[in-house]
């Protein structure tokens, strides 16, 4: 999992409220579980004017002029600004491997859904809680100013803008550790690798029946 420590970056501001995860990533896009290749359907039904199919060439697609994430101004964007109850809807972990795979590196919100929220630090997309009057302030800068950046010290858990203003997050400790050193679940467990060895012999010398068809 890529170590997230300091991001800095282009700022794309999505200002609807309670965006659910069918509209992050389609139902039609979900019958694969592998985590990459989703970044060009993240909002399929708001970022293109024509339906689209698991397997197609997008790249063909009408894409809507309208559409934030189509505008040149927010192109290559890294940080995705948000509103109230960003990830609501059904558990899909396509939603968050589909905002990583366009490029998003943080979601800054005012608040997120419980499942949403979890499966972000299982795949190092942080999900920055807000409070929603500096949400208005971010918004306001973010579309009145051509490419606006803001900065995220996670080991610090601080974001900063270019103003100069410096807003602190919570994050718990251990998600923050995983964070920053860029583990998932499989890596924490190889952490008890050596551990994980020895029990593993000495279950083998205490039942060696268990083991005679391996």
């Amino acid at each position: 999992m890529e170590p997230f420590v300091r991001v800095t970056g282009l700022v794309a501001p999505l200002d609807r409220a309670n965006v659910d995860t069918d509209a992050i990533i389609p139902k039609q896009y979900l019958k694969s579980v592998h985590r990459s290749g989703f970044g060009p359907n993240l909002f399929d039904n708001w970022r293109y004017l024509d339906p689209g199919e698991s397997g197609q060439d997008h790249g063909r697609r009408r894409l809507n002029p309208d559409f934030v994430l189509n505008q040149p101004r927010y192109q290559d964007a890294q940080i995705l600004l948000a509103r109230k109850n960003f990830g609501c809807g059904s558990s899909r972990e396509h939603a968050v491997w589909a905002l990583a795979g366009y490029g998003f590196r943080a979601v800054v919100a005012p608040s997120f859904a419980d499942i949403f929220h979890n499966n972000c630090y299982k795949n190092a997309l942080l999900p920055l809680r807000l409070e929603e009057q500096v949400i208005d302030r971010l918004f306001k800068a973010a579309t009145g100013q051509e490419n606006y950046h803001l900065t995220i010290d996670l080991s610090a858990q601080e974001l900063s803008t270019p103003e100069g203003d410096a807003f602190r997050f919570d994050i718990d400790p251990f998600r923050k550790r995983c964070m920053i050193q860029g583990l998932d679940e499989i890596d924490l467990t190889l952490e008890h690798a050596e551990e994980i060895r020895r029990f593993e012999s000495f279950r083998k010398d205490k039942s060696p029946w268990l083991f005679t068809n391996l």
